[in-house]
């Protein structure tokens, strides 16, 4: 896939496509290397600079003010010499000439480009996606919109759909919910956060979840989303007939890479724009990073693996020598209104899996290990996780706990003596 591939001087021009938090990490890595590239030019589609996206759920919800998802104001991009345009986006890339061209018609020429143009909602192939009031959750017009929904809702017109029971679509309801709404959610596979949580826990979060206020509806299929015959949402309806009233829907039901621009130019793309282990794309002299890019067959969502990606990225840009990046396995850490949750490694048992359970129904804490040969491969906790650390620990290491065994359940406190004693 790759051509040859030059090494990087630090007098070249490099070209970030992209201020979001993937391309944020990466400038704030570069100035920190001595070996930096003199000219960096930042492009950003949005008219705000970059800001913290995991913050978008708390601002939503009136629990945080917007200041407060700013991760650096635009001074600061001019003290650090760093040329940074707002409310852009790059429409057309002329490898040949290594010129971008944006939808201003403003012309740069690179020598090294980064694209770092993230991902959009996935949204459902039914009638009325594209209906006034049918929103998706990802940046600050997404989550300025909600919240003015929110804002203005009466007793009549109060009504929230939200699409989609995975971490993102619970943090969207709930911003909703403590906002007044009323608040549907839409899942379709048979639990919340199939992806993360066994049946159990996933049990124990709806019943919270529903407590509060919310309506969850699972093994739900959407149909279509039906208008009030002046183009705004009125209703969805789902598969099997039922008909819920709807002022306002969000859809949170997975995403897709943002790899059109490195498509349309001819770069090597599936799902996203296709990278080696330095995140070095089918043309050498440019790179891709985040949710835009795929790494043998894996897209991104999660900030953990990105981030690793930005110091790969980071230091070859800076000519420093640095192994490449490799997948590796990562612990989930996710806080939905207020319950914690840990998790990690497969979520199903298998056959030769030695399962592990502690359940408190009173205090609301869970726990399930997956054992194999006496090696932690998979935990879920929920309510009480400040043991997730200590298990993901020894999982990573492949240590033997058999000495422990039956204190796991309990932590590190009960379980390190009795493997010290072991030792």
């Amino acid at each position: 896939m790759r051509t040859h591939e030059t090494q990087p001087s630090n007098d070249e021009h490099l070209v970030i496509v992209g201020n979001g938090m993937a391309g944020h990490r990466l400038l704030e890595a570069l100035l920190k290397h001595e070996q930096r590239p003199q000219r960096i030019t930042m492009i950003g589609g949005e008219r705000a600079p970059a800001y913290n996206r995991i913050l978008l759920s708390p601002w939503l919800a009136g629990e945080a003010e917007r200041d407060a998802l700013t991760l650096r104001e635009t001074d600061w991009y001019a003290e650090q010499q760093v040329d940074l345009i707002l409310g852009e986006r790059v429409t057309d890339i002329d490898r040949a000439q290594r010129r971008i061209v944006t939808d201003s018609g403003r012309e740069f020429i690179y020598d090294r480009l980064v694209l770092a143009t993230g991902s959009r909602p996935a949204i459902p192939d039914v009638p009325g996606a594209d209906l006034a009031g049918v929103h998706g959750f990802r940046d600050l017009d997404d989550a300025a919109a909600l919240t003015h929904i929110a804002q203005n809702a009466s007793d009549t017109a109060n009504r929230a759909v939200v699409v989609g029971g995975g971490l993102l679509g619970l943090e969207a309801a709930e911003g909703l919910r403590k906002r007044g709404m009323q608040v549907t959610v839409l899942q379709r596979s048979q639990q919340l956060m199939n992806r993360q949580l066994d049946a159990t826990a996933a049990t124990l979060l709806q019943d919270e979840l529903e407590r509060r206020g919310l309506n969850i509806i699972t093994g739900a299929n959407l149909a279509s989303f039906e208008d009030d015959a002046q183009g705004h949402i009125s209703a969805v309806r789902l598969a099997d007939g039922r008909r819920l009233d709807a002022d306002c829907a969000v859809i949170a039901a997975g995403i897709v890479p943002n790899a059109e621009l490195g498509r349309h130019t001819g770069l090597t793309t599936a799902r996203g724009i296709v990278v080696d282990a330095w995140l070095t794309t089918s043309d050498a002299n440019i790179h891709a990073l985040g949710e835009c890019c795929e790494f043998e067959g894996q897209t991104y969502g999660l900030v953990e693996p990105i981030w690793r990606q930005v110091e790969v990225l980071a230091a070859r840009l800076c000519r420093d020598s640095i192994d490449g990046y490799v997948e590796a396995p990562t612990a989930t850490k996710l806080k939905v209104s207020g319950v914690s949750l840990y998790a990690f490694g497969p979520i199903e048992p298998d056959e030769e899996h030695e399962v592990l359970t502690y359940h408190d129904p009173q205090q609301g804490d869970y726990r399930r290990l997956l054992l194999r040969n006496n090696r932690i491969e998979g935990a879920v906790l929920y309510g009480d996780t400040a043991f997730g650390p200590w298990y993901f620990e020894q999982s990573l290491a492949g240590r033997d706990l058999g000495a422990c065994r039956r204190a796991l359940l309990f932590g590190a406190g009960d379980a390190k003596p009795l493997l010290e004693e072991a030792a």
